[in-house]
């Protein structure tokens, strides 16, 4: 009885850090889909001279780079897109979904600033949401 008391004692403190490690691993995940997404743009913008027509039709989903994070796999946790598009800026957006909902969504702006809706409030304005560390 005490072996099973003492399990469920260390499982009760292992278990929410567990769920914040898995929370942070996916979060950084659609962190690197984001910046595959910006370098995407930077090839598009290359080729063709400019920003516009990366997405469709040129803000919201991204015609030129997967549209979901993980970019592999088969559970997606994050929506990623276009928020805003001229021929020489863009922003970036990855908003969780499904159980990642609730942790507050990232930017991404052409000038390689980073944002994190920490408190999930739906701005960037707050004192420490103006990076993704």
């Amino acid at each position: 009885m005490i072996v099973v008391a003492i399990i469920g004692i260390i499982a009760a403190i292992a278990y929410p850090s567990y769920t914040q490690y898995v929370e942070r691993a996916r979060r950084s995940d659609a962190q690197g889909a984001l910046m595959g997404l910006a370098a995407a743009m930077e090839r598009h913008r290359t080729v063709n001279g400019s920003y516009l027509g990366a997405g469709s039709p040129d803000s919201g989903a991204p015609s030129i780079y997967p549209d979901e994070s993980p970019i592999d796999g088969g559970d997606k946790f994050y929506d990623l897109t276009i928020e805003s598009v001229t021929d020489t800026t863009f922003v970036l957006q990855a908003t969780p979904k499904n159980a990642q909902a609730g942790n507050g969504f990232l930017r991404l702006e052409h000038t390689g600033a980073r944002s994190w809706d920490e408190n999930n409030d739906g701005d960037i304005d707050d004192p420490g949401e103006n990076s993704w560390d």
